[in-house]
């Protein structure tokens, strides 16, 4: 197996008629996925996606893709090619597309509708060409072909993408439920057709490469979510992805069994399901979801709630009724249900939320404590299933953390890929495809950009350093006024703190150090206040952590008169 190397430079021109793959996401990662093909000059995208933050990003509000190794190369790329409508595949086309809004995207219905109403937000009105499974577009030099798989999500497709340089086929997130709830297989009839043509390089889903067997229908959680409906005695609230059709027509159907009334809760939530319901991917019975207003009118065991918040985002509906800082206020008897998955990292935000939910006496029914999640990702006995169909000439995992490429790849290996021919990379590792072998020849930069607020990449990791520093240790200030032309001290020392834990009065001790300092440099001939300032900082600095083992950010200012 080949592997990037830390020294990676740039990579070389692209040899005529090979094809080149750069990974700008996902890969490393469970989140921002995004692919670049690179044929003849011309550029295809495979989905742009984000990825949210973790607890050591403080204020960052979505992570996006790296856009500088395409930015001058916009002109270039011949289409987006968006394989489903989760956040973490089609969450940066905004951001691609504030910087060249013509670029075509090419999806189903369902993944089209989604992002044309995200971009209805950032005012793109964007070109797109919807397709469906069998169909075959020429996008430039590349012949792209969409196949159907299931996910947890509708209307997801994989993709084969044919060049004169060989066939990739990049399969997007999928699984083989052989009983999916929208009867919508996984069409291995159409992978085992592309084999028999010759699939040169197969960009597979690692996801749950770890995960032994085979992953459950979607239609065995029915019964569990009847079993919570029928046992429930006051408000239910289901907590989900906003984009999880599946999931909450099940919820729908055990609410109109059981003489319940539904109102979806959460901007996104609302806006998604009236998308699914228009396009007839929700089935609706009529007078079944109200409004959210209406429901003080309604008895508690007649009211379901379906809102977002599934993975512990702070600012989600059921983060913030933990909080009680929501207006559905949580009571004794409530139940709730967490139908998803824990996202790798956000396992501490989620049993949070379930703590607190716990403490206002609700009932929380999650993954941990019955089996109401399953997973839309191929576990390692359908991936085996799948690579024997596939027969790949080279394999190149995407889609998850170092340990889910690695595990992907040993299957790829069991399967009887040569080791010599899978490629294990990452963000902004450059494989090119020539004479119908995959290799890394290079590296592109492909780091995060942090989205906060209404600034896109203003924020880098110096700033997220001080943020968590400020978090963390406090902030202690420092206030000084000096003389301009001898840099004697004319007032202060004054010193505060916030946040530190330290009492603004200890600072009696430390201020005769501060001006004793400023002292020996007016007498040196040091009156540059910048110099000043980091005198201070080292002075009080080096007596806060001697006294109180704590390095808080220190904040001089030093005024001239």
């Amino acid at each position: 197996m080949s592997h990037p190397h830390p020294e990676l430079g740039a990579p070389p021109k692209l040899p005529k008629g090979g094809l080149r793959v750069t990974p700008l996401g996902g890969l490393g990662e469970i989140g921002r996925n995004m692919t670049v093909f690179e044929y003849n000059g011309r550029l295809l995208i495979v989905d742009c996606g984000v990825l949210f933050p973790e607890e050591e990003q403080p204020g960052i509000d979505l992570i996006l893709p790296d856009f500088s190794s395409i930015r001058d190369r916009l002109d270039d790329i011949e289409g987006i090619v968006l394989t489903h409508g989760h956040e973490d595949h089609i969450g940066g086309v905004p951001f691609l597309l504030r910087e060249k809004p013509d670029i075509p995207l090419i999806g189903s219905k369902l993944t089209l509708a989604l992002i044309e109403a995200k971009l209805q937000e950032h005012r793109i009105r964007p070109y797109t060409l919807e397709v469906v499974e069998g169909d075959r577009e020429h996008l430039g030099p590349f012949d792209c072909e969409f196949i159907a798989v299931n996910h947890s999500i509708p209307d997801a497709l994989a993709v084969a993408i044919r060049t004169p340089a060989g066939m990739v086929v990049a399969t997007g997130d999928f699984k083989m439920d052989q009983l999916p709830m929208d009867g919508r297989l996984t069409d291995l009839h159409a992978f085992a057709r592309l084999s028999e043509e010759g699939i040169d390089l197969l960009l597979s889903d690692s996801t749950n490469a770890e995960v032994p067997g085979f992953v459950p229908p979607e239609r065995d959680i029915s019964n569990v979510i009847r079993g919570v409906f029928a046992g429930a005695q006051k408000r239910i609230i289901v907590a989900s992805f906003a984009s999880h059709v599946h999931r909450i027509q099940q919820v729908l159907d055990a609410a109109h069994e059981y003489g319940r009334r539904v109102a979806f809760v959460g901007r996104s939530m609302v806006r998604n399901m009236g998308i699914a319901r228009d396009l007839g991917y929700l089935r609706v019975p009529p007078g079944l979801v109200v409004d959210v207003k209406t429901l003080d009118d309604l008895p508690d065991n007649e009211v379901v709630l379906v809102c977002t918040g599934s993975q512990g985002e702070p600012m989600a509906a059921l983060s913030r009724m933990a909080n009680r800082d929501h207006q559905i206020r949580i009571v004794q008897g409530d139940t709730v249900i967490l139908a998803s998955s824990l996202i790798p990292g956000n396992e501490n935000a989620v049993y949070r939320v379930i703590n607190g939910l716990t403490r206002w006496g609700a009932n929380v029914v999650h993954k941990g404590n019955a089996k109401v999640h399953v997973s839309g990702h191929a576990s390692a006995g359908e991936l085996l299933y799948f690579y024997n169909i596939c027969k790949p000439k080279n394999l190149m995992p995407v889609h998850g953390e170092w340990r889910h490429l690695r595990a992907n790849a040993e299957l790829g290996a069991l399967t009887g890929v040569p080791h010599d021919r899978i490629v294990i990379a990452e963000d902004g590792v450059v494989v090119d495809l020539v004479e119908g072998k995959a290799k890394i020849v290079g590296k592109v930069q492909a780091g995060y950009v942090y989205v906060d607020g209404l600034s896109v990449g203003d924020v880098g990791e110096p700033a997220l350093k001080d943020r968590k520093i400020l978090g963390d240790e406090g902030i202690i200030s420092v206030f000084v006024v000096v003389d301009s032309s001898t840099g004697k001290i004319t007032g202060g020392p004054h010193i505060q703190a916030r946040g530190s834990g330290i009492d603004d009065g200890v600072f009696t001790t430390v201020i005769p150090k501060i001006q004793e300092v400023l002292e020996r440099s007016a007498q040196d001939g040091v009156v540059e206040p910048h110099q000043l300032q980091q005198l201070i900082r080292r002075t009080l600095g080096k007596w806060v952590s001697d006294n109180y083992r704590r390095r808080p950010m220190i904040l001089p200012v030093v005024v001239e008169v």
